[in-house]
């Protein structure tokens, strides 16, 4: 009798087991560059959320912020090889891996934020996501990341010609490179994490970027000049690798799709709101903001969709992209 017993809770005890693995929760591991503070950190928070609800507790997601995991660049080369499983980058890192995404990054191509929703949300949007895939990254969508505008440490720029000399941080990004060139100052690409350090000891005289990232990154304690020229409207891009996509099933798809489609539509708001925080608060600590003329830096630039006409392939995409209503 003892021995049926215990024969009895020897087979119990590996049907717990068992059960135990079927729901075993899977952990993804997300990686970015941003302060906790920043809209797309708390979009994500909600997506994990979001996520373990819609699976049931089967999935949920682990996050690592500010450059915990490496640079943006570093992140996706982590993709690549299956040791990350999602990451946030900007389109101007992105277009080094995915190399049609620098159309994105062509500057005063959007003709308002409207606009740059239509298409990233659209077919040309999808066929830009799609387009990483063959280098082993899924594109899942676009997050807010509004406008990008010159900040520098000494003079404002009120006109492309205060741009002549300075050397201007710019992401790992040709696009951004040649934008800069044509505006007469002198690109310098440096990582985020170490620009505010570049900017006090004078590596770089100035930036560009949205501004949220300029308020959280607290460059407005170094540079006092912020010029809204809005030369770029530089998404954010929410990536999965393929390593890990192609491990999930459909069901598991799924659930990830809609807390992606959730997390997006909530950042978007927040964005908002913290672009208006973001301006008022370095306004407050005594940044002077510019409003300069912007055609005057669309006039300098607007060459660098010409040197586009020999790609028929970025050139159609461009004419795409402009003719979207």
């Amino acid at each position: 009798m003892r021995s049926l017993t215990i024969l009895i809770l020897f087979i119990i005890g590996i049907g717990v087991s068992s059960c135990n693995k079927l729901v075993q929760k899977k952990t993804l591991k997300l990686a970015h560059g941003l302060d906790v503070g920043h809209s797309v950190h708390k979009a994500m928070v909600k997506m994990g959320e979001d996520l373990e609800k819609l699976s049931g507790g089967k999935m949920t997601i682990e996050i690592y912020p500010s450059q915990q995991l490496g640079t943006e660049r570093q992140c996706l080369e982590l993709l690549q090889i299956g040791s990350l499983d999602m990451t946030k980058v900007s389109v101007g890192v992105l277009e080094n891996f995915a190399p049609k995404m620098k159309v994105l990054g062509l500057p005063f191509l959007f003709r308002d934020r409207a606009h740059s929703f239509k298409v990233l949300d659209g077919p040309i949007g999808q066929q830009l996501l799609n387009d990483g895939e063959q280098y082993w990254l899924k594109g899942l969508g676009y997050y807010d990341a509004g406008s990008r505008s010159f900040y520098t440490k000494d003079k404002p720029v009120n006109s492309p010609e205060d741009l002549i000399g300075l050397k201007i941080r710019v992401m790992e990004s040709v696009t951004a490179m040649d934008m800069v060139n044509k505006l007469g100052g002198a690109p310098t690409p440096i990582s985020w994490g170490e620009l505010y350090t570049s900017l006090q000891q004078g590596v770089v005289d100035g930036a560009e970027n949205n501004p949220p990232s300029f308020y959280l990154s607290r460059h407005y304690e170094v540079c006092k000049y912020y010029s809204l020229d809005e030369h770029t409207v530089l998404p954010d891009v929410l990536i999965a690798g393929t390593h890990l996509w192609e491990k999930l099933n459909d069901e598991e798809k799924g659930w990830l799709k809609e807390a992606v489609k959730r997390s997006i539509d909530y950042q978007r708001k927040l964005w908002i709101d913290a672009e208006k925080e973001a301006l008022s608060a370095v306004e407050a600590a005594g940044v002077k903001i510019v409003r300069p003329n912007k055609a005057l830096f669309l006039e300098k630039t607007k060459s660098i969709f010409e040197q586009y006409k020999e790609d028929k392939v970025l050139y159609k995409l461009i004419q795409d992209i402009q003719q979207t209503k």
